[in-house]
């Protein structure tokens, strides 16, 4: 089996692939269809997973409480001055490129939303 990165680039500029990328990483981790699923943020969705509501913030809970979620990028995060509130929310803050080359050099498949 394969394991699964869903790197989720997307936020509020495109409301709707950032919605699809966190329900469909939550659903495939319930089904159980690949070794492992791991999500990372990065840009734009970092914003947007503060102000989430309705399906896709319960989604994004459950991902967090099952430990799917892997990190945030703490350099955007700084950028953005969201860094509490993503740390507040469980999010573990990390370099983005550091935690993107963990999971190529682990053999994970990137799916991009």
């Amino acid at each position: 089996m394969k394991k699964v990165l869903f790197l989720l680039v997307s936020g509020s500029d495109s409301p709707e692939k950032a919605i699809l990328g966190i329900i469909t990483a939550d659903h495939q981790f319930s089904s159980h269809r690949y070794e492992d699923v791991k999500v990372l943020l990065y840009g734009p969705s970092e914003k947007y997973v503060i102000q989430l509501d309705g399906m896709a913030k319960d989604s994004f809970d459950h991902l967090m409480k099952a430990g799917a979620i892997d990190s945030a990028c703490i350099g955007v995060a700084k950028n953005y001055n969201i860094s509490e509130q993503l740390t507040n929310m469980g999010l573990q803050l990390h370099p983005f490129g550091e935690r993107l080359a963990k999971f190529v050099n682990d053999d994970y498949e990137i799916i991009t939303f």
